[in-house]
């Protein structure tokens, strides 16, 4: 009990009041409730996580934090009698309860209302009335309320719930045109027919069931094709994949032409299959089509040590001698499965006389931070010894935060501590201002440089952002990867073609997606309006499997079961299909009726780094339209995780390996 009630203190201070929750109204209320008393007794250990979690009939209760700020946007006060719709497990009702005088709530899954009644008189929550109902018609009974909260979403805002709003009364309701992404409402009703509206930000709730809301539970809002048909026509025209080795991918490369730019996709971070398929993929087009990099979803400075080992480069003075991918998580690139790429393109390298065919390998992500300062001073130690001091000098305003990159985003927002924005933009400035001098005397080494002088003025931002969990900080850690993307194709010259690594959320084209319309961008997207169709976007799926992930940000790895796919999803279509693996083509498919039946959005699954499946459905799908998104689309029905490497390398390898000690 003790750790929990400390769990259940450190919950409010990290997840509510450092987002700016600042209502000590609230804040004692959450402090009050039990969390775990409202979740299965499976899900009680994560019950102070910072996410949503599973509840019967196959609901969620509602992340802490989102809790928190509905209840301060009502503006409670101790006399104010509210209305709940969508008790759920009663835990947002039972927060409520600790400020206001009476609470009455709505569920429309009779058991769980059930459920929640019990709960309420068992643990004395005496001032809280629970009933199996449609919430879209309110409680006419105990009408008007001083608060109304709907925690569900909405294609509107139902009618009979305005006119049970006392005047003055705060009604707070999610409200979308999907029933999986919403605005979060405040409504005030200021006069017998006057509301005054304010948007409080974007959310993501189970849909509003009823008269006045959705019309049955649904994952698209609309009638979508007959599965059977689609998955008969997936059949009929998708390209079987027998063996990833062999498969014929010459119809593949042809459908990508002259791409400048083929992005690879996956949907897991922790998938063989995925990984092998892209090296495949890759391959043919180094050695066939003229590509003459890789850029994958990681680290500068750990790419480049796998850079200067694949094209056969001394490792550099002053260069760090760390393996490279030490940072969570670890086994996204050090793994058995990009060993054997790498393998290869060290091989097929050392096979290309002329060095300026050699393929070369880099990242475009920008979590690291300290590594990328320490790489810009070690060049200007060479190149320009007094501008190495001033480096070191304005860096030193991030020397605190190196080993927890976030705890700056925390600190530099709060009175406590200034951004180090102008330092270090400065030492990017400066780099720039001798560019000439310095690429004519160094070339890659000056880009390399500036590379990661860019990556700390970016990541530096980042982290600000980071804190709120924004839209911003996305946006701009995708906005990083194209610029350094283009950076490599301007480096590259002209001519030069590059392959892309990464997740299928940020390959994937995002107007097609959830991610559009809560105002993100991603590199799928941004390489599109760039290079028209010379942009070639891959996406990946699986059913079902093992996946390499962990259970939150920066614990160990584990090989979890992934769960088959969700009926309303793309994914299950693909099962529904009985082929083991194939390659469908989407910007030219075999029949136009493939984009005609795909086109209309259903759920697509995304598994991370982390993966839930407790909350699976709430934490791990998204809707999209698999057309839009891709040009084509890999499907492997049954897959298994990749595996990890450890901290040493095998018996013979170099001192520069890139993945040893």
């Amino acid at each position: 009990m003790a750790n929990l009630e400390e769990q259940r203190r450190q919950m409010i201070a990290e997840q509510v009041s450092a987002r700016g929750i600042v209502d000590e109204a609230v804040l004692k209320a959450m402090q009050a409730v039990q969390r775990e008393a409202f979740v299965p007794e499976s899900a009680a250990e994560f019950a102070y996580e910072d996410t949503p979690l599973p509840i019967e009939e196959d609901q969620t209760i509602s992340q802490p934090y989102i809790v928190a700020l509905m209840a301060g946007a009502l503006e409670l006060s101790p006399r104010d009698r509210v209305l709940e719709v969508g008790a759920g497990s009663g835990y947002a009702a039972a927060v409520v309860s600790r400020i206001a005088s009476e609470v009455y709530a709505i569920e429309r899954h009779e058991r769980l209302a059930r459920l929640a009644a019990r709960r309420m008189k068992d643990l004395g929550f005496d001032n809280v009335q629970i009933i199996h109902g449609d919430g879209t018609l309110g409680w006419p009974a105990h009408a008007p309320y001083d608060a109304i909260l709907v925690s569900a979403g909405g294609p509107t805002i139902p009618g009979a719930l305005r006119a049970q709003l006392a005047i003055g009364g705060r009604l707070v309701i999610p409200v979308g045109t999907t029933p999986r992404l919403q605005e979060l409402v405040r409504v005030t009703r200021t006069g017998e027919s006057e509301y005054r509206e304010e948007n409080l930000g974007q959310v993501q709730f189970v849909p509003l069931i009823g008269a006045q809301g959705w019309d049955e539970p649904s994952t698209s809002g609309r009638r979508l094709p007959a599965a059977g048909a689609v998955a008969r026509l997936l059949r009929e025209t998708a390209v079987p994949i027998d063996d990833i080795e062999s498969v014929d991918l010459d119809g593949l490369l042809d459908r990508i032409g002259d791409a400048r730019v083929v992005l690879l996709g996956e949907a897991t971070h922790g998938t063989s299959e995925f990984y092998l398929m892209r090296a495949r993929v890759t391959r043919d087009l180094i050695a066939h089509q003229g590509f003459c990099a890789v850029a994958v979803e990681a680290d500068w400075p750990d790419a480049a040590q796998v850079d200067r080992y694949v094209r056969h480069l001394a490792p550099g003075e002053g260069r760090a001698t760390a393996p490279a991918f030490r940072r969570f998580p670890t086994w996204m690139w050090r793994n058995k499965e990009v060993h054997r790429f790498v393998e290869w393109l060290r091989e097929r390298n050392g096979e290309v006389r002329n060095l300026s065919r050699h393929a070369s390998f880099h990242g475009l992500d920008l979590y690291s931070l300290s590594a990328s300062a320490t790489a810009v001073i070690s060049y200007l130690e060479q190149a320009d010894p007094a501008g190495a001091r001033v480096a070191r000098h304005r860096y030193g305003c991030l020397t605190p935060w190196e080993r927890d990159p976030a705890a700056y985003g925390r600190a530099a927002l709060s009175d406590r501590y200034r951004s180090c924005e102008d330092q270090v933009v400065a030492v990017l400035r400066d780099l720039l201002a001798r560019r000439l001098e310095y690429s004519q005397r160094d070339g890659e080494r000056f880009f390399d440089a500036a590379q990661n002088a860019r990556l700390v003025a970016d990541a530096e931002r980042y982290y600000r952002a980071l804190y709120y969990g924004s839209v911003a900080s996305w946006n701009l850690r995708d906005q990083h990867m194209f610029d350094t993307l283009e950076s490599l194709l301007a480096f590259h010259g002209p001519d030069s073609r590059i392959v892309v690594w990464e997740h299928n959320s940020h390959i994937g084209d995002a107007t097609a997606t959830e991610m559009g319309r809560r105002g993100e961008h991603n590199i799928g997207q941004l390489c599109r309006a760039a290079h028209k169709d010379e942009a070639y976007l891959v996406g990946f799926g699986t059913d079902h499997g093992t996946v390499a992930a962990a259970s939150e940000w920066d614990a160990p790895v584990e090989v979890k079961a992934v769960r088959p796919a969700h009926p309303d999803s793309y994914e299950r279509l693909c099962h529904d299909a009985t082929l083991p693996a194939f390659l469908l083509p989407l910007r030219d498919p075999v029949r136009e009726a493939v984009r005609q039946e795909l086109t209309p959005p259903r759920l697509e699954r995304a598994i991370g780094v982390i993966y839930r499946p407790e909350t699976e459905l709430a934490s791990h799908y998204f809707q999209a339209s698999l057309p839009t998104q891709f040009d084509e689309y890999v499907w492997f029905d049954e897959t298994r995780a990749v595996s990890a490497l450890g901290e040493t390398p095998a018996a013979g390898m170099p001192e520069t390996y890139p993945f040893g000690l």
